[in-house]
């Protein structure tokens, strides 16, 4: 359900799960780090860009899966793909194709830049499924959008890709046919011979200790709704909603 491949010395990581709208299951949560480290170092390519797809980026936390397991553990492995990501030594770039949902859209603020196309959404919908934030997102969104990251997670409506642009969620929007071609082009100018990229990314990236103070503090929130029960009603709720008709990911 991850698909890594080589296109003019960039790493392309495709979510390739489309008929579940590319839900992260714990194992492809576990694989997207390991990919983003195995390609990270700078010694086997110039750069990442992770995309998705059919019509999502991706759906998030596979809730059907989660269901009944800890969410402390989600949380946790959510947050390694945050972690992978800062780790690295290149270029990380989103190519945000459709729907980025939850801890999916929360782990593309930690990319070094997030291009959509018309048809990018983003949607935190955790609020209203009685669920918490994750990977970082607690300082990672104000640090882009700043006051309007309140109003993003305790609304949980979804944002259009022009309204992600102007809000700093997105950096660019493309047409579709275009996506890969100007994410690689991102990477390739940025990495290109002479470039002091390494050290920029050091230097400008949210800083560690900074993002590991947000997984401190949303772990602890993520025992808090699990401990109080409305995670587990929460999910349970979203569950029976996705099996009507044309339900696929309400909200």
């Amino acid at each position: 359900m991850i698909e890594v491949t080589e296109r003019d010395g960039v790493a392309l990581i495709t979510l390739a799960r489309p008929a579940k709208l590319n839900a992260l299951t714990t194992g492809m949560r576990r694989d997207l780090a390991a990919a983003v480290r195995d390609h990270g170092d700078g010694r086997s390519a110039r750069g990442i860009v992770v995309t998705g797809t059919g019509r999502a980026f991706s759906a998030g936390e596979d809730i059907h899966e989660a269901a009944g397991r800890s969410l402390v553990d989600e949380v946790a492995s959510f947050h390694d793909m945050t972690r992978a990501v800062l780790e690295t030594r290149v270029p990380v770039v989103a190519a945000v194709n459709g729907l980025a949902v939850g801890g999916a859209a929360e782990w593309t603020l930690c990319f070094d830049t997030r291009i959509g196309t018309p048809s990018a959404e983003y949607f935190l919908p955790e609020n209203h499924i009685g669920l918490s934030i994750s990977n970082g997102a607690s300082y990672l969104l104000p640090r882009l959008v700043g006051a309007r990251a309140l109003r993003l997670v305790l609304d949980s409506t979804r944002t259009s890709a022009q309204d992600a642009l102007a809000a700093g969620l997105l950096d660019e929007i493309v047409a579709p046919e275009a996506l890969l071609d100007a994410a690689i082009a991102r990477v390739h100018h940025w990495s290109a011979p002479g470039t002091a990229t390494a050290v920029h990314l050091r230097l400008l990236r949210p800083p560690a200790r900074e993002v590991e103070r947000a997984f401190e503090a949303e772990t602890e929130a993520a025992r808090l709704v699990e401990e109080a029960g409305i995670a587990q009603a929460g999910m349970t709720k979203f569950i029976d909603r996705t099996r009507r008709p044309g339900q696929d990911f309400p909200g």
